[in-house]
């Protein structure tokens, strides 16, 4: 695959473990035992490719004010709060009152079942995680803390020597299940790591007309931390002027390895083999756009431009598509027609490792129950089935010039649809759609087509998306990614809804 320009930051995760002071004395081993079931944590966090920051034990008020002071001290976005055992509720409140990175409980129980015969009180704590979270729900509650739960195992793979019974659960469902969700929070606080101070180019202008396309910089930058960055078309020119013959050899070797050329076998006389002039133009522009996105230390880069008839810029965005294309796949999405909306939605995607290629409804097959979804123009290269098709554009239907377009589809299986909408204040809103992509027939028009089956009828399912007030564009990711997308909403705070449960 196309190596990443910009490396994703790893989400900084806090993590503390929780008890009762008064224990210590009158069980002599209970704390190291459930620090050390803090550290088994820590240790599995890290593995996510996370940065971890363990405070310890929290045990009392002051530890409690102390840790919250750590995990700002150290910048967390998200305090994974371990209930060990019974504690105080104004033992934790402090953490969260102090650090307002958002919190999730974890009550992970180190056994299935405990030994009822042999065991005494202090085993009997060892296990009773789960009898301080309801008390910390009304505090938390009270207090204006938003909070959230994972209930289940532990997940070790071998018994601590001062257990009475099994503590091996690594295997179980419902450890299995819990370090699932651990995971996809771990993994939602890397998106919000990633847009917090993210870079998201916007190249021209929106698309004349397209109401719903239509952004508030300062409101995007104010829910997701992202900069917007105003690129100008001379600016790319600029760089264009620079590219040597050599970087356009260069781009068109990664274009011949990446892609497929075509023939002239489509049955559209306007999408056809792409002329020699085409992809070496193609490839030059492809050269400048990747020296645009380093200059400008670019995350994301949203575009439109139609430039007079005939003139310099015309040429220039004509040349767009397969460039744009390798850019979303070297972890930069972009988004055409000015979808800055979108281009969230993609960059989510691709923070998440689950592609996220630019869509909208192309056409209804009635007889298969599918919607055909895509777009002209990029493609993300990573969740392609087989090698995408490159095809020469006599025209760029409703859009001016021509040049080299993508024909492909996204790999058969699971998908997810993820859209970035706003409301009427201004707000954003994430609409969610778990569906499969189908390898049914799609046309060689030169565009992107997957035909997707939702676990409703077609027009059932377009029913609930149009009441939604989407905007016409989403993106498309691969695997059932729900749970992951509503979690990533929960941490931002942008509202989410999920379709077609």
């Amino acid at each position: 695959m196309v190596k990443k320009l910009r490396p994703s930051p790893k989400p900084r995760i806090g993590v503390y473990s929780m008890g009762l002071q008064t224990y210590w004395k009158q069980f002599p081993g209970l704390k190291e035992r459930l620090t050390g079931y803090g550290e088994f944590i820590a240790a599995q966090v890290e593995k996510m490719d996370a940065q971890v920051y363990f405070y310890g034990m929290v045990d009392c008020e002051e530890q409690g004010r102390a840790c919250g002071e750590y995990m700002n001290e150290n910048g967390v976005d998200l305090v994974l709060a371990h209930s060990a055992t019974y504690v105080t509720s104004a033992s934790v409140l402090p953490v969260h009152q102090i650090c307002k990175a958002p919190a999730v409980v974890l009550n992970l129980q180190p056994t299935a079942r405990i030994n009822y015969e042999a065991t005494t009180t202090g085993e009997w704590l060892a296990h009773c995680g789960a009898c301080p979270v309801p008390e910390l729900s009304n505090a938390f509650c009270r207090a204006g803390i938003p909070f959230r739960v994972v209930n289940g195992l532990l997940g070790l793979t071998k018994t601590p020597e001062i257990s009475l019974t099994d503590e091996n659960t690594a295997e179980l469902p419902q450890a299995v299940r819990a370090w699932k969700e651990i995971g996809e929070w771990v993994r939602a606080a890397g998106v919000k790591r990633g847009l917090s101070g993210a870079r998201i180019g916007f190249l021209g202008n929106t698309y004349s007309g397209m109401l719903d396309m239509y952004s508030d910089f300062t409101m995007v930058q104010a829910q997701t931390g992202a900069h917007i960055q105003v690129l100008e078309m001379c600016d790319l020119d600029r760089l264009l002027k620079t590219v040597s013959e050599e970087e356009t050899a260069w781009k068109l070797q990664e274009i011949q390895e990446f892609f497929q050329i075509s023939e002239d076998k489509a049955a559209d006389p306007l999408a056809q083999k792409p002329t020699r002039e085409q992809l070496e133009w193609a490839a030059k522009v492809a050269a400048a756009q990747q020296k645009l996105a380093v200059e400008y230390r670019l995350d994301g880069l949203t575009y439109y431009y139609h430039g007079a008839p005939g003139g310099a810029y015309e040429k220039l965005q004509s040349g767009f598509i397969v460039g744009h294309s390798l850019l979303t796949a070297g972890g930069i999405p972009c988004a055409g027609e000015g979808d800055l909306k979108t281009c969230l939605a993609m960059k989510i995607c691709d923070l998440l490792g689950v592609g996220g290629s630019f869509c909208e409804i192309v056409v209804t097959d009635y007889r298969d129950g599918t919607i055909l979804m895509g777009h002209d123009g990029p493609f993300h290269l990573a969740i392609a089935k087989g090698k995408p098709i490159l095809r020469g554009m006599g025209l760029y239907h409703g859009k001016q010039g021509t040049g080299v377009s993508v024909e492909a589809k996204v790999r058969t299986g699971a998908i997810t649809n993820l859209a970035c909408t706003q409301t009427g204040d201004g707000s954003l809103k994430l609409i969610i759609t778990e569906a499969q992509a189908c390898d049914g027939p799609i046309m060689t028009i030169g565009n992107t087509q997957t035909p997707v089956k939702f676990k409703k009828d077609p027009d059932s399912y377009m029913d609930e998306w149009f009441a939604q007030a989407p905007t016409h564009h989403f993106a498309m990711s691969v695997g059932h990614n729900a749970s992951l997308f509503e979690k990533t909403a929960d941490l931002l705070g942008i509202p989410c809804v999920t379709l077609d449960r």
